[in-house]
């Protein structure tokens, strides 16, 4: 789709050279350019020029996009590409901008997503410091001619997904949403292998929570409750932007696309609804460890207590017999001193043996 009389953006104080840009053959940062190709009904054509030369390519050829791929390119870089495709400099700063979540806007027939990918960390064991949820983000703007994806972080990585796209050209011939059904299809399947692999987390912390020796602490239960609530912010959210896309509104697609986005968002109702359950089971753990440590603390009390009462019957014995009277029982008797020892070793022995069988000890 043509788009001469779109207002392009206006960058203060970063002055263009658009004929270096359009004639140089050779990208601005160039390793910051991941890929770059133009697709013509879903093959990929040969040859190593600019992206405003593809992009011109693009716009002429009937069934023709380009797909533009970066890394964390730095502002010069992207503002420049937003100058070539007319991106909106609301769209370029959140492009820029770290931590965004899953969203969908449109500006004008541009679409701008964001996508949060997420990965897992193989462990042995979890500490109170254990990390096991790596994510980055992947930004997308989206018109007709063009699809721009930009990578933030070291997880999402998009090369593997730009391959196996071009292997199906009746797919790729789709156009530009394509690519985003691919993006959005590989990370919600890396979204489903996540939630596996912290299914065995959450039935290891389970069992340790409910061993005897009780190995669980709770900072370990905390932090595994942790690492989920960040891949919950990655994941949940992104059934949103799904359902705008679905909702035949917001974005023209074919029903071919359709049915494609439709599995993808039913995969990811699937990791929602393992996301809740695991959050659910990590409060009842929570709860659960708490409940232990009450416990374990009550039953502390009192064999403390015990104890004192078996000390303080000594101590009463004790006490009487050191006040020093003149008349006072066997005080004077050959056998008072051990008579008086072993009266007291009998009632602590009667003490100890009741406080043991009533569980206090």
């Amino acid at each position: 789709m043509a788009n001469s009389g779109r207002r392009r953006p206006r960058f203060v104080g970063r002055p263009r050279d658009r004929s270096r840009i359009a004639s140089s053959g050779a990208e601005p940062t160039r390793g910051r350019v991941v890929d770059s190709a133009l697709y013509v009904n879903g093959v990929r054509q040969p040859g190593d020029r600019s992206y405003a030369e593809l992009y011109a390519d693009a716009r002429s050829t009937p069934g023709a996009f380009v797909w533009i791929g970066l890394h964390e390119p730095g502002e010069e870089l992207l503002v420049e590409i937003a100058d070539v495709f007319g991106l909106h400099p609301l769209a370029v700063e959140d492009a820029l901008s770290a931590q965004q979540r899953p969203k969908l806007e449109r500006y004008e027939d541009i679409t701008f997503l964001v996508v949060r990918a997420a990965g897992y960390v193989e462990h042995s064991e979890i500490t109170a410091t254990s990390e096991i949820i790596h994510t980055g983000e992947v930004r997308l703007f989206v018109h007709d001619d063009f699809v721009i994806s930009v990578r933030q972080g070291t997880v999402g990585e998009l090369s593997s997904v730009r391959a196996e796209l071009e292997d199906d050209r009746e797919l790729l011939a789709e156009g530009p949403w394509s690519v985003v059904h691919a993006i959005f299809d590989r990370v919600v399947d890396v979204y489903l292998e996540i939630t596996a692999s912290m299914q065995a987390d959450v039935d290891t912390m389970e069992s340790l929570v409910f061993q005897r020796s009780g190995e669980a602490g709770v900072e370990h239960i905390y932090q595994l409750k942790r690492e989920l609530m960040e891949f919950k912010q990655a994941a949940v959210p992104l059934q949103r932007p799904l359902a705008m896309i679905l909702d035949g509104r917001t974005v023209n697609l074919s029903k071919e696309l359709r049915r494609y986005f439709r599995d993808v968002a039913d995969h990811l109702t699937r990791v929602a609804d393992q996301v809740g359950t695991y959050d659910d089971v990590l409060n009842t753990l929570v709860q659960a460890r708490l409940t232990q440590v009450t416990v374990a603390q009550n039953n502390d009390m009192r064999k403390i207590a015990a104890w004192a009462a078996i000390a303080a019957v000594q101590t009463a014995i004790a006490g009487i017999y050191g006040m020093n009277f003149t008349f006072m029982p066997e005080l004077h008797w050959r056998y008072g001193y051990p008579g008086v020892l072993t009266v007291m070793l009998i009632t602590a022995v009667v003490l100890y043996r009741y406080l043991r069988k009533a569980g206090w000890l």
